[in-house]
């Protein structure tokens, strides 16, 4: 079932409110990494600090869409998919635009939490059988064969599994496996020359969403506490915080001390 989008003002959670709230995968993503750096962000409004954007990544993604969005206008499959035996094409769909939106996104209401959970895809192809295949384009540049095996891209593997979990309820048949088009800027060539070349790889992976609605559960018990949930023992922000929480405090009680004086 296709749910409508929802608008509305509100931008952090309160306990006592009736309304849809609205909640990003990458906030999704923030509560599994440490679920004091989510609550201080959607309840308190205090969000980790921001970091420096990957244009050259951005590049790279807008390229990869106008890239398959020529193949997507005339039903043709991308050299890409036919070289890993792929039968598919890029998926044709009038919300097409909006699905890539990154505030709009493909949404779907989660009614037993009132969340409205939204992510904005990279792509979506479709089989033969009219089965939907998310796929999520990455880039990178590094002497080494491109895989998932680090632990660190655990995180690109629920950012997949959570928007195969928005197309799935938007009514959708979805495929189990989903598809990273990696693009690997080669660092081997004798010169810049103004150029960077890459080399494209297609990682599958098959995706669980099971865990998606107990993880919504979890957040919706967190965001209704008073109490400040505990940092993650691995979450470097929290850890930053409390190492440099005994040097702030007298600062603190000194500017505090000169307002009176």
């Amino acid at each position: 079932m296709a749910y409508t989008s929802y608008f509305y003002k509100k931008v952090l959670y309160s306990p006592q409110s009736n309304e849809v709230f609205k909640l990003s995968r990458s906030k999704i993503d923030l509560f599994v990494e440490c679920p004091r750096c989510f609550y201080m962000d959607r309840r308190l409004g205090v969000s980790r600090p921001q970091g420096f954007p990957f244009t050259l990544n951005s590049a790279v993604d807008t390229l990869l869409k106008k890239e398959f969005d020529i193949l997507r206008a005339k039903g043709e499959s991308h050299e890409l998919m036919k070289a890993y035996g792929l039968d598919a094409v890029p998926f044709k769909h009038a919300k097409m635009n909006e699905w890539r939106e990154n505030f709009t996104g493909v949404q779907a209401l989660h009614r037993p939490t009132k969340f409205l959970i939204f992510g904005a895809v990279d792509d979506l192809w479709v089989t033969p059988d009219n089965e939907i295949i998310v796929v999520d384009y990455k880039s990178t540049a590094m002497n080494k064969e491109i895989t998932l095996d680090e632990e660190w891209k655990d995180g690109y593997k629920r950012q997949m599994e959570v928007y195969q979990w928005l197309v799935r309820q938007n009514g959708f048949k979805v495929a189990e496996t989903g598809y990273f088009v990696y693009a690997n800027g080669r660092v081997d060539r004798p010169s810049f020359d103004a150029k960077l070349e890459f080399d494209i790889t297609l990682l599958p992976y098959k995706g669980n969403t099971d865990w998606i609605e107990p993880k919504l559960l979890e957040i919706k018990n967190c965001l209704d506490s008073d109490k400040i949930p505990s940092a993650s023992p691995t979450c470097e922000y929290c850890k930053y915080a409390n190492e440099r929480l005994p040097y702030d405090a007298p600062a603190a009680k000194t500017k505090q001390a000169d307002l009176f004086t």
